[in-house]
């Protein structure tokens, strides 16, 4: 568990793929990597990003193919990398849904730069204040939880989430509307597997759960104290 955003670094370079994991990670990110778009699609489902750091041409299916296939079911931040820097290309990275576009040889420092200002613009809008939730406090300003005054560590989706219902108590939040809210790739039964392990936190028996309920044929509520 850890609150270091998770980039996912596409790139079939292997030498460049190798110094973007050390770079980066030195810098305060999680880092996973993959050659190429099937490598990604496979992270992808198995693991949550913050941010995709992505070449354009790759053998089999391309960067701009990936990121318009991703955009199309998910808001997950995606920077394009290219070694072609003409207007128009880069028009047309931003066209199939980049948020943003960097061409090769670039600074790494910049990459960073880069990478913090987007997911600044990508993080969700979250209201002051604070909840409670039984021995739990949420501040969703903070986006921190506390139990018995221990922090207690969130994933970045697991804060989304209950950054979403949280600023809406008692209302129902359909499995589709937290998806896109909240940034959770991988369909509507990813979406159950992280309430599941939301309640883990902050319910005391998550089995039969007081805040975070399930409303049949409607989606989840919270209900705070």
């Amino acid at each position: 568990m850890t609150d270091q955003p998770h980039i996912l670094v596409v790139d079939d370079d292997t030498r460049l793929r190798d110094l973007l994991h050390q770079y980066l990670t030195e810098n305060g990110f999680r880092v996973t990597t993959a050659q190429d778009a099937a490598g990604a699609r496979g992270r992808l489902r198995g693991l949550e990003f913050d941010l995709i750091v992505l070449d354009v041409m790759m053998p089999g299916e391309s960067g701009l193919e990936l990121t318009e296939s991703l955009k199309q079911v998910s808001d997950i931040p995606i920077l394009l990398l290219t070694a072609m820097g003409e207007p128009e290309d880069r028009v047309h990275g931003l066209e199939h849904g980049a948020d943003d576009y960097m061409t090769k040889p670039f600074e790494p420092r910049e990459l960073v730069l880069r990478i913090q200002s987007i997911l600044r613009r990508s993080a969700p809008a979250v209201s002051s204040g604070k909840v409670r939730l039984g021995a739990c406090t949420f501040d969703m300003g903070r986006r921190e939880l506390r139990k018995d005054n221990a922090i207690v560590r969130l994933t970045t989706i697991e804060a989304n989430l209950l950054t979403t219902l949280a600023r809406n108590p008692s209302v129902a939040h359909s499995r589709e509307d937290l998806m896109n809210r909240c940034r959770i790739d991988g369909g509507e039964r990813t979406v159950d597997v992280q309430v599941n392990r939301l309640r883990a936190k902050i319910e005391s028996d998550p089995r039969e759960p007081r805040f975070l309920q399930t409303l049949r044929g409607q989606g989840y509520a919270l209900y705070p104290d």
